[in-house]
Order: C-alpha cells, then structure tokens, then sequence
C-alpha cells in the first residue's frame, strides 16, 4: 500500500525494517560493552595494491576466509550490526513476554505479538484457516464491478488488492497531505522481470509459476487446476507490467506528480467508478495524485477484457501470497523457497525468533523503540551525533561558497536549503500510540490484522491535517538512515549510530570515515538529482537557473557513465542512471566527511595509529564500512532494481574521483583506481 520516496543509506530489501511518554529516555550507561579496537588490519588483503582494487586492498582477506551464512541473502558490516542489534532486541522481547503483563501497556503488546509469532505449533494447527473468509469473499464476485468493491474494502484490513496509495505530503505543497495512488499488480520485483530474456530471469518466472500452484495445491487444488490458474496469473500479470514505469522512470519527481481532480480522472478510467472505491477506502477528495496513470488506465480496461474467475484467480493468489508468511509451515516453506531461495540465494530460513523480532519492530517499532533507546542509546553518543552533523553542515556550507561551476544566485538558494535541514538523531521526540491496536496471545494473525487496521486509520487520519514533520519514516532500532525531501530532513535512527559506523570513544579518522561519510552521503541527497529538484521547504519546485541547471546536469551524466562501465556477475552491468543518486550521494558524501575530517586535531596530525596515517586510516574506515558479500542471486536482483551500487563500486567509484586518496595511498597513471583530472566528478 505504502510508497517510500526516502532516499535511504540502503535499499529496503537488504533489512526488514523494518511508549506514551515525552521523557528523553536517553540515560549516561548503556549495556553495550566498551571497545578498545576500531580497525581490522587481519581484514587487509596487502598483496593487492591499493591502486588496483582499494575494496579488495582494504578487504580482501575478509573477503576470502568469510562464509555467507545459509539463512542469510549475504553477510558484512551492516549484516553483523544488524544481527547485534537483533539479539538486543531479543532479549529485550524475551523479558517483556516471561510473565503477563497488564493489557494495554507497552510491554505487554510488543511481549504478546513476539510469543504470538513464536507459537508455531497453533500457527500450524491453524493451516489456511486465518484467510479462508477473504477466500470466500473473493468466490462470491460474480463481475469486475464487484471485484472493484472487494478489492478497495479490504484496505482497512490490510487485505486490499489492485490499488497502492499513501497519504503523504503533496510534493509540490509539501505542507499538505494528498493522497497518492501508485501502479500495483505485480508480485515480481519490477517489470523487467516479466520480459527479460535471459536465462536466469527465465529461471525465475519458471519458478513463479511453480510457486502460484503450489498455494493452490496447499488449499486442496488439484496440481493440474492449479497449474492453468498459476499460467493465467503469469499471462495477466505479464499484461499488467506492460503499463509499468521503469526502475529507472520511477526516479524521477516530476513524471510521477500527477494531479488530478478525481472528474477528471474518471474520464480516463470509466469503467471504475473512482468516487466508489474513494468511498470504501473512507477517504475524502476531491483531487488527488497519481503517480503512474499508465497503471490505472491499462487496469481499466484490463477488468473488462480479462476475464472474471481469471480476476478472481488472481486476487486468491494475492490474499493467499500475502498471508503466506502468517500461515502454517507448508505456506512459509513455499514462499521462502521462492523470494528466499530463488530470488535471494538464501538457503534456508532464519531462526523463527529473528523472524519475531523484525516482525515486531516492523508492526510496533516505536513502542519497541522506546524499551531499545532507554537501554541501548546514550545521551553522550546523541550528542556526540549532533557535533558531527553540525561539523559536517558547517563544510557543507564552505564547500558550496567556493564552487566554481554555480552562480551566486543559485549558491544563495542552496546554501538556504542546507541551512534549513531538519535533523532527527536517535529516535522521535514525540513517540506514536497505538492504544487502539489489540494483542493477544495465540492470535497471531489477528495481532496482525489489528495493527493494519491501526496503520491505515493512521494514515487515512492525515488527510486534510497539517503535515507532521516530526514523524519519522524508521523505527529507531533500525540499521539504516535517509533523507526526505518533503520534509527536507536527515535522520539517523538509534540502530546504525553503533560501530562500525560510530563508537563515542573510536578516533576521528573512524568515525569520520564510517558515519561522517553517512552523515556526507544523506546531506547530499538533499543536491542529488532528484533532491536537488525539490527546494529549501520539501516542494517539488526548480531553484536552479538554467545555464546552472546545465552544468549540474553534464557532471551528473559523468556519474552515470562512469558507473555503467561497472560490472558483477558474467558481465553485469551497474546501471548508472537507476543508481545515479545514491552515487552522487557516495561522492559527495565521502568529499564533504574528510574535509570535516581534515578540521580535527587528527586530521591536522601526521601521528600514525596501527602503522596508518591518519588519512589513509579515514579511507580505510570509509572502505570497510561497506565491506559485505552477496549471493550472486541477490546480486542479480539488486542490479536490475536496487538504486545502490553494489559495495565495491560503493567504495572504488568515489574514491576514484578523489584526488586527496591519490595523494594518501600514492596512486598513479596506469593504476586501475586511476583517473585524469579531467576525468574525476567533483559536483559538491
């Protein structure tokens, strides 16, 4: 249902991200044990030259002796922080949810969600039991204009089909809430994936199809009924991904804003009576956004010319898929072995208590929250965090005053937007409720039901109310961090302001080059190519002169050409445009967190730690940060959807256009790291 426009730190599928009280909850202690040692020379592979191949100099001998555990899509910095963070969170979970607690209170819901989940054995007595109402509900439709009513009356229950909204801020009135509706229909990860024609993506569509049955198999269809249904899912879906923006197309602000008074839209789409389905979804407008009109318009016609028990086919598979992860083992094992194995590489699934843990974090995050930051955050590294951001906007600053490729004119409204940055560290400073959200043991699906009703009553509450710019888009245990454009912020959850990107008592070359290049990388969205379209207010709204705006453009399509020469695999290539921002946002990132580096007493200093100068040291920091391993068959998905650069390219690709890293490590023409002046990007 929910579209994410943040420009994140990571791409969402690599984690699963996924307290009633104003207190700052922050305390002097915290139970994480003190760290003596901030760098991992064994990790080094020095037969490398570090002008050939920096992510295999700093990381090479990691690389080699590491093993990507089987329940795991790939393993790293990020994935070791995150499994710490996950067994924080366990034992957090496992205290609350020992003894009862009284109904209501913080603990006793996200105590009672994490055992509800645990309690397989009733999960399994269950079977299918949980969505066999909608199943019947779904039997019942006799014609696509009942298929429409069904479809749009199951939002308020999470259980809705063919449409994706939000409602979220208006991207060009920023402080207004809109709703916007967004293509849907596909359960593969983006079109692409429906015509490629390569074998491994061939592979998967097999494989899709296998899986369509095998729920249907689950519910007592026979193999070759289920087999008919799961080709004319395929064959529908195929037509519906026809309609579909691009990874690509989808990046871009000003092609997905589309208002629409809803009589107008209705003349595109006749045959769905839009005030209708307004109506059921209990929202109020009289205009609205669509992000990708293709969609709506091709569904149009598409509930006339398919016909009705394919719908119906389809729309089991939907509730079924949707369910299955809720479901009894035979439902969990299908669908692990597709988006886990076959799409992800993993083999085999993780522990049922991680699964529990992301679970609850993902339903109730900021009241787990709360219990996390009042054990595990400090006020020190809070404080700590906020220097750091406030050193790296002070370079910001200096940086785009002395850019000789912008106009004062345009520096004026630049340096107006970076002033204006929102910044949230840590967790909220105003905490969500859920008091209307029911929890009780041994009802795990329907825990689940009651927060959808709970999110959805919470999202639909905000139309026609001011936008809360205090809301946050990550619950604070998560190892991530972003930038909004709407709200023209930089949020950096609790979770990820631990080592290896931030420890309060690590040197500032390390911390520096791991969360200072953080911090570097969200401010930069802010300027990226699509940030940089919206202004100092979150508005979707051009700042830019023209002959500005032209050169930005020219040095971001040197961006985009460098990276697609990148490759992975059997000769993958990195799609420079799908990951121009995140690249950009590498770039600048990495340049503004050494200048700031370069303000410190150590930066100033030649006094070498582990044999290192304190610069090379800063690189070393930045280039082990995103020391991770994928499985090819992540890496595959990732290269056809994932807007981030895989980790070596994250790394090679901004060093190679610094000319400070030539001087640390000595790189010279003919290293493979090499690039002429002329050739190196320097936009901010």
């Amino acid at each position: 249902m929910f579209n994410c426009k943040y420009c994140a730190l990571l791409a969402a599928p690599l984690f699963f991200a996924a307290c009633n009280s104003d207190k700052k909850t922050s305390g002097s202690e915290s139970d994480v044990p003190k760290r003596t040692v901030f760098f991992d020379k064994a990790g080094m592979d020095t037969t490398v030259s570090p002008g050939e191949n920096f992510f295999q100099y700093a990381n090479g001998a990691w690389t080699k002796k590491t093993e990507i555990p089987p329940s795991e899509t790939g393993w790293g910095s990020f994935y070791t922080l995150y499994e710490d963070n996950q067994k924080n969170l366990r034992k957090i979970l496992d205290a609350v949810s020992s003894k009862d607690r009284s109904e209501g209170t913080t603990e006793q819901k996200v105590g009672d969600l994490y055992q509800s989940g645990l309690d397989t054995a009733t999960i399994d007595k269950r079977g299918f039991e949980p969505v066999k109402p909608l199943l019947a509900k779904i039997d019942a439709v006799k014609d696509y204009k009942e298929l429409i009513n069904l479809a749009a009356d199951g939002f308020k229950n999470g259980d809705g089909f063919l449409f994706s909204f939000a409602v979220q801020p208006d991207d060009r009135i920023s402080s207004k809430n809109a709703v916007n509706f967004f293509q849907s229909g596909l359960n593969l990860p983006n079109r692409d994936y429906y015509f490629n024609s390569d074998s491994a993506t061939k592979n998967i569509r097999a494989q899709y199809v296998k899986y369509i049955a095998k729920l249907f198999t689950l519910t007592g269809t026979d193999q070759a009924t289920a087999s008919k249904k799961a080709d004319a899912i395929l064959k529908l879906e195929t037509e519906i991904a026809k309609s579909h923006f691009t990874p690509t197309e989808l990046r871009d602000p000003v092609k997905n804003y589309n208002k629409y008074s809803v009589a107008t839209l209705q003349k595109q789409i006749p045959d769905i009576d839009f005030t209708n389905v307004l109506n059921r979804l209990e929202i109020k407008t009289d205009t609205l956004l669509v992000s990708q009109p293709k969609y709506y318009v091709a569904l149009d016609q598409l509930l006339k010319s398919q016909p009705i028990d394919v719908w119906k086919t389809k729309l089991k598979f939907e509730a079924l898929n949707g369910a299955a992860s809720l479901m009894s083992k035979p439902f969990r094992d299908a669908r692990f072995d597709f988006y886990g194995r076959t799409l992800n590489g993993q083999k085999q699934q993780q522990e049922r208590w991680k699964q529990m843990v992301d679970r609850v974090d993902g339903s109730l995050g900021e009241l787990l929250g709360q219990l996390y930051v009042e054990k595990y955050f400090t006020s020190d590294a809070k404080d700590r965090m906020l220097k750091l951001v406030n050193n790296l906007q002070t370079v910001y600053h200096d940086r785009i005053e002395k850019l000789d490729w912008m106009s004062d004119v345009t520096k004026k409204k630049a340096e107006d937007k970076l002033t204006a940055f929102m910044k949230k560290i840590g967790y909220p400073d105003k905490w969500k409720k859920y008091d209307d959200v029911n929890i009780v043991r041994g009802k795990y699906y329907e825990n689940l039901e009651s927060v959808a009703r709970h999110n959805y009553k919470e999202m639909t509450g905000k139309l026609g109310k001011p936008v809360d710019r205090s809301e946050w888009g990550m619950t604070p245990p998560t190892v991530n961090a972003y930038y909004n454009p709407s709200f023209n912020e930089i949020v950096f959850p609790a979770g990820i302001l631990q080592f290896p990107f931030f420890d309060n008592d690590a040197d500032d070359a390390i911390n520096y080059g791991a969360i200072g290049a953080v911090i570097g990388h969200e401010m930069t969205h802010g300027f990226d190519d699509q940030g940089s379209q919206y202004d100092k207010d979150g508005n979707l709204n051009n700042w830019w002169t023209k002959e500005d705006n032209a050169k930005f453009r020219a040095k971001t399509k040197m961006v985009a050409d460098q990276y697609d020469k990148f490759t992975v695999l059997n000769n993958l290539h990195v799609n420079g445009n799908l990951t121009l921002g995140e690249n950009i946002a590498d770039i600048g990132g990495l340049a503004i967190a050494y200048q700031a580096f370069k303000n410190t007493a150590q930066g100033k200093s030649n006094d070498k730690i582990d044999g290192l100068t304190p610069d090379q040291r800063f690189f070393l920091s930045f280039a082990q940060v995103w020391r991770i391993k994928n499985r090819d068959e992540t890496m595959r998905l990732r290269i056809s959807s994932d807007p981030h650069s895989p980790e070596m390219y994250r790394v090679n690709g901004p060093l190679s256009n610094m000319t400070e890293f030539y001087k640390a490590f000595n790189i010279k023409p003919g290293d493979k790291m090499y690039r002429a002046d002329n050739e190196r990007v320097k936009i901010w």
